[in-house]
């Protein structure tokens, strides 16, 4: 269980490159326990502590890594979140 929101460092990644991602390094368990953008380009993943998994360093194209707080802000746009219709 996390206790310390803090602690958490997430990094935005290309879809595309998730089959490079070492689940064993973050907190996500598989491919299908992502959240993915609206247009299924993007997606995150998440780990404790300002050590960046070796998986995801080695990744082509990453933004980030973000704290917490200013990650729940960032991804709280249309990218991420589908209107409802």
């Amino acid at each position: 269980m996390i206790k310390n929101f803090d602690d958490l460092r997430y990094m935005i990644i290309k879809a595309d490159e998730v089959a490079d991602v070492d689940f064993s390094e973050v907190m996500e368990t598989a491919p299908d326990t992502l959240r993915y953008s609206v247009d299924g380009v993007d997606t995150f993943v998440k780990w404790q502590g300002d050590v960046m998994p070796s998986s995801i360093a080695a990744l082509a194209w990453t933004d980030g890594p973000y704290g917490h707080d200013d990650f729940l802000q960032l991804i709280n746009n249309n990218h991420w979140i589908s209107e409802p219709t």
